[in-house]
């Protein structure tokens, strides 16, 4: 999800396949973390949907392809259309990239021989036999070019390799010199926090993630919410989210925009007096906000709506209306709003639209050759 939509609000088109699958299917995801044990556990994620339909797919239509990792590609592997779709990509010196158990992919399509690439450490006994040079992952943020491959440890290192992806594409970026905050808190939604950090750290920005009463190297639990056919969403317990500084020492002037997670965490940040104060001081100066979902609890609670227009989830309507703001239903639920510096989005579908916006409020653009 986050090469995808982060390549989408870049203004990149993307469709996303899978063999057997067509346009408005879907594929469950796994959470892969570590708790301790010697390898890595496994619970189930979001469910992802596809845009485009596999045995419609010309390789000549494309730019570039992108391969995620889990455990989709021990079976893919085995799977002669998608090896020879990945010959056609490779051979057209298109680039690829390729992270964690993706490149058995690789491997098992014959494109890897005497390339320089990494991987999660489980697969080299596969890369090294398929020929490759192997470069050990001396952390999960590993990312390594060899001409048009760009191949990564895991989804740690996605800012460095969807960077070097959109390099590999043409791509540049400007004015991304800029510093960002993200508010955290136990239990905000994971893809809406991760999504949105590793895209903008993506681009070059200075991205901070800070929670009260943590620290930097302290971690969030995040909740995966979905919409699986219930009355409301579902929750499974996601990704443990690692913050990289420290609430207690931020200095809000030192910081462009805000940026403001949804899931769980605004119900009890919005009670945090210096939560408030801090969302408060951005909107008073005029600077770029970005909040999603329920984060807009927080910014009710903050008094700040007053005569602002906005969305989020619609269940959050309630706060919205009641904090004197003027209701913007987002329909779809992709949508999102931009009022003056104010960037507000429904659910994590939204993201691709959530960044374009707040990039063109702090004026990042993404250009392609």
């Amino acid at each position: 999800m986050v090469p995808f939509q982060s390549l989408q609000a870049y203004g990149v088109t993307v469709d996303a396949v899978c063999p057997g699958k067509k346009a408005g299917d879907a594929c469950p995801t796994a959470v892969h973390k570590p708790i301790g044990h010697q390898t890595y556990a496994e619970s189930k994620g979001h469910n992802f949907a596809l845009n485009a339909s596999f045995d419609e797919i010309d390789a000549a239509g494309y730019d570039g392809l992108v391969i995620p990792g889990g455990r989709a590609p021990e079976y893919l592997a085995m799977d002669e259309k998608v090896l020879a779709l990945v010959r056609k990509f490779s051979d057209a010196k298109k680039p690829i990239a390729s992270v964690c158990h993706g490149q058995l992919i690789l491997a098992a399509a014959g494109v890897v021989r005497d390339r320089t690439c990494t991987a999660y450490p489980a697969v080299r006994p596969v890369l090294v036999a398929a020929g490759a040079k192997w470069v050990e992952a001396d952390t999960m943020k590993k990312c390594v070019v060899d001409g048009n491959l760009v191949t990564a440890a895991a989804y740690d290192g996605h800012p460095e390799f969807i960077s070097l992806f959109v390099k590999a594409l043409g791509g540049s970026v400007a004015g991304a010199d800029k510093r960002i905050l993200f508010l955290c808190g136990d239990y905000m939604e994971d893809y809406e926090v991760m999504v949105p950090f590793q895209a903008l750290q993506a681009l070059g920005c200075h991205v901070d993630a800070v929670c009260p009463d943590k620290g930097p190297g302290d971690k969030c639990p995040t909740a995966i919410h979905d919409f699986e056919g219930d009355q409301t969403y579902s929750e499974k317990p996601g990704h443990d989210f690692a913050l990289n500084a420290s609430f207690d020492g931020v200095d809000a002037s030192s910081y462009d925009a805000l940026v403001i997670p949804g899931g769980r965490a605004p119900e009890y940040l919005a009670l945090n007096e210096k939560v408030l104060s801090l969302a408060k001081g951005f909107m008073d100066k005029g600077k770029p906000v970005a909040s999603i979902c329920h984060g807009q609890q927080i910014l009710a609670a903050a008094g700040v709506l007053q005569g602002r227009k906005c969305t989020a989830y619609p269940a959050v309507k309630l706060n919205v209306v009641l904090g004197g703001g003027t209701w913007l239903e987002p329909d779809p639920i992709h949508r999102c709003f931009t009022d003056g510096n104010l960037v507000t989005g429904a659910a994590w579908p939204a993201h691709p639209e959530f960044v374009a916006q707040l990039m063109a409020l702090l004026g990042i653009k993404v250009s392609f050759a």
